[in-house]
């Protein structure tokens, strides 16, 4: 009888990454991203039911060893990014700092994002290099025309190929919210698609001030301090999309610390074995089957009857 042939696992319809993204970040509903920083966090990230993915500048630049200060190279970003959008197939806005210089590095980055998988990119009012809006108190902000200059030259290179989110750091660096407000309004004429405000308080005060004068475009938060504040309170002031900025590189961390402890302390792995996730499960979440049904139709059967050669 006839082996049946091996056909890979339907892919279903084709979508445009950029259409699905720019449909999330407009929708009338609140959308999620959640942030990916390696192929397998993104795995993860779609087998729990997300739509899409934040690559995090905080969370690849960490998982690379470098610091979040413009340490990691666009070149390594794009990697990476490609990584995730192999593993994901999902659609990927991309944490593009402040551009990685001036607006021809901004143009170039967003040219190889769309190259290797990016849908969106979005920047920062900063200059370069940046350091992260929660590290100290010292946050240099771009000139509005320049920082315009940088969106404006995404926009002429990649028109509506790619998501262009700009990304205002203003009450980061200690200016009110008609410094925000004028910041994304500027923001707004030069081609952006969206608006995202920051803020590093523990409480939501500021953003759900800005929400309520801004009507432009559709606006993006990142709760990352302020998580205590109800979803239900992003709907209500119509805010369009919430980022889930670092959390799977932070639980990774703290996994593997605890794991690393236990083993050295116990010089033993039967006490953790329970406690991670098993080899069963790695190949479930990469498709191992696929590689042992590929396996089956394309090698050749080795003869068991003696030494391999």
């Amino acid at each position: 009888m006839d082996q049946p042939f091996f056909m890979p696992r339907p892919i279903g319809p084709v979508q445009d990454p950029t259409k699905t993204l720019r449909d999330l970040i407009c929708s009338s509903d609140l959308s999620f991203l959640m942030e990916a920083h390696d192929g397998l966090s993104a795995a993860i990230a779609k087998q729990a039911g997300f739509k899409g993915l934040w690559a995090s500048g905080l969370s690849i630049s960490s998982a690379l060893g470098y610091r979040d200060a413009s340490e990691a190279s666009w070149t390594e970003l794009v990697d990476v990014v490609e990584r995730v959008a192999d593993a994901s197939g999902l659609p990927i806005l991309v944490d593009g700092d402040s551009g990685f210089g001036n607006f021809n590095n901004a143009r170039l980055l967003a040219m190889k994002l769309l190259k290797h998988g990016g849908a969106g990119v979005c920047l920062e009012d900063k200059g370069f290099p940046k350091v992260n809006s929660f590290v100290g108190d010292h946050h240099r902000l771009a000139d509005i025309g320049e920082f315009s200059g940088r969106l404006k030259a995404i926009k002429d290179t990649t028109g509506n190929d790619l998501v262009l989110v700009a990304r205002t750091e203003a009450l980061i660096a200690g200016f009110g919210l008609e410094e925000a407000l004028k910041r994304a309004d500027a923001y707004a004429d030069a081609g952006a698609d969206a608006i995202l405000i920051h803020s590093r308080k523990s409480d939501a005060g500021e953003i759900l001030a800005f929400a309520k004068q801004w009507q432009k475009l559709p606006l993006v938060i990142v709760p990352t301090k302020y998580y205590r504040t109800p979803v239900s309170t992003y709907r209500d002031a119509d805010i369009s999309t919430v980022i889930w900025a670092n959390h799977t590189m932070r639980a990774a961390i703290a996994g593997m610390r605890e794991v690393c402890s236990r083993i050295a302390a116990e010089e033993s792995i039967a006490g953790v074995e329970a406690e991670v996730a098993t080899l069963d499960e790695v190949f479930s979440l990469l498709r191992y089957d696929e590689l042992a049904l590929a396996e089956d139709r394309y090698l050749p059967k080795q003869e068991l009857t003696g030494a391999p050669r």
